[in-house]
């Protein structure tokens, strides 16, 4: 199957830093977003990036996008998102909590029950 060229897409060239998260790895990475269009991005980090690695980015008033990487050249490299975004509203200004922030950190019951600060409450 011939690769198909997405350079006629729109996108939006910008510098703004972005939270990454490589496929079997914790780690969060802070990389630079140099554009983004509805379908993917380009990045610039210290990152191991291997193409066809599944990755996950932290897009401002959107939270966690899947998608994968699809090219490598030196510290840059573009991640195609598994669904379409809209742009527009990574560069608006910053809302309240995304809304598909999934991805985020519980901490165990025992850790909670050992503070000092009195029983826990039902909010």
């Amino acid at each position: 199957m011939a690769e198909v060229d997405n350079r006629q897409i729109a996108r939006d060239s910008l510098f703004v830093l972005v939270e990454l998260r490589l496929d079997g790895d914790q780690t969060v990475h802070r990389v630079k977003m140099r554009n983004l269009s509805a379908g993917g991005m380009m990045a610039e980090g210290p990152v191991l990036a291997l193409r066809g690695l599944v990755v996950w980015v932290n897009l401002r008033n959107i939270g966690w996008v899947e998608g994968s990487i699809a090219w490598v050249q030196e510290s840059r490299f573009g991640i195609a998102f598994r669904d379409e975004i809209d742009p527009k509203l990574a560069r608006a200004p910053q809302t309240g909590k995304p809304a598909n922030d999934g991805l985020l950190i519980h901490r165990p019951a025992a850790v909670l029950a050992s503070r000092n600060d009195g029983p826990l409450r039902k909010i």
